[in-house]
């Protein structure tokens, strides 16, 4: 099964071939290293910019308008901050000329922990981005759903914010892309690039076919009636093995999917919530301010006579940065034990 990194990039192929995509470029991105995660590895409009964070965006946004179709990509989301400005401008871009103009480009940023990658590569982008109108923004948890997200981000007219979790990038997935050969080993050989001497190397790519997630669009991955657990990118897969865990324990959680911040499927969500009658909230990004938040505010608004107790948000510590050392990483964002903890509690609680 391919890898997160591998689905990003065989969906980038299958764009620049077939949806119109005319540049995938940032720091790095094209030639020789293909990506500082290999994301971008052997695609033919791959090209490398300067160190610039401004220049990235300015330059998107130019193609942009200019009629052509780009994906950017900013190597770390901890250095898409200096980049605010640039990007509410590509959000308002539609609205404020009444639709005379569209902007159909594409920033890609790896987010979150699970590197160790210190204070400067592993920040959380999630809530910040949600911050921004305008903006369509989604963040995958497993390949098929990067696959298909990449796919549906390069066919929007209007900016889209492609959010990676860093931790998954080379977790194999267990569905197969459409197109991927069966044997991984294969695959590698086709399209992951040598070590040392790439200047001959071209990818041979697989006959991938078209796979779309919708945008907006959540997913029911574990199906439960005592509570309701909702997450996205990297603490999905620890919200599925917290609920497979409890389910030994008679604790029976239904685990969501967001897949899509911008715009989410809150009627999804709903009519979980309305079964169960508990939710929490789970996502790595810190809890001041956080996505989070506004869901619960959302709950308990409209579903609080459906509640049995109160929503709850599990989220990382509101902490200037991640430290370095393995213990601080682990205490800094939410951990499988925490999950379960978190969940085992909030379904014992009767109103």
């Amino acid at each position: 099964m391919a890898n997160m990194a591998q689905a990003v990039r065989m969906a980038l192929h299958y764009a620049e071939k077939n949806l119109g995509v005319t540049d995938i470029f940032g720091e790095d991105v094209g030639p020789p290293l293909g990506g500082v995660f290999t994301a971008t590895q052997g695609l033919e409009t791959a090209w490398n910019s300067p160190l610039d964070e401004r220049g990235i965006i300015g330059m998107a946004i130019g193609l942009a308008m200019a009629g052509a179709r780009p994906v950017a990509e900013i190597q770390f989301a901890d250095y898409i901050y200096n980049t605010i400005d640039l990007l509410k401008i590509a959000g308002n871009t539609c609205w404020t000329s009444n639709g005379d103009w569209n902007l159909p480009m594409v920033v890609k940023t790896p987010v979150g922990s699970g590197i160790r990658g210190s204070i400067y590569h592993s920040h959380s982008f999630d809530a910040t981005a949600t911050h921004i109108p305008g903006w369509k923004i989604v963040i995958p948890s497993n390949p098929l759903d990067a696959y298909g997200l990449m796919i549906s981000a390069c066919q929007e007219i209007n900016p889209v914010m492609y959010l990676e979790p860093k931790a998954l990038l080379r977790v194999k997935g267990e569905e197969r892309i459409p197109g991927e050969p069966e044997d991984e080993k294969l695959l590698s050989k086709m399209i992951d690039a040598p070590l040392g001497d790439r200047s001959r190397w071209k990818p041979q790519w697989p006959r991938l076919e078209a796979y779309a997630v919708p945008i907006g669009k959540g997913k029911v991955v574990r199906a439960g009636s005592q509570v309701t657990v909702v997450s996205y990118g990297r603490t999905l897969p620890l919200c599925k093995k917290a609920a497979d865990e409890l389910a030994a324990e008679g604790v029976d959680a239904e685990v969501i999917d967001m897949r899509t911040l911008w715009p989410y499927d809150w009627e999804l969500i709903k009519g979980s919530v309305e079964k169960t009658g508990r939710v929490l909230y789970v996502n790595e990004d810190t809890e001041v301010t956080n996505f989070g938040e506004h869901l619960v505010r959302r709950t308990v608004e409209e579903l609080f006579y459906k509640l049995v107790a109160p929503p709850r948000l599990l989220a990382g510590k509101f902490v200037p940065g991640i430290g370095l050392a393995d213990t601080l990483e682990m205490a800094s964002v939410p951990q499988q034990g925490d999950i379960t903890a978190a969940l085992r509690s909030l379904a014992a609680e009767q109103p």
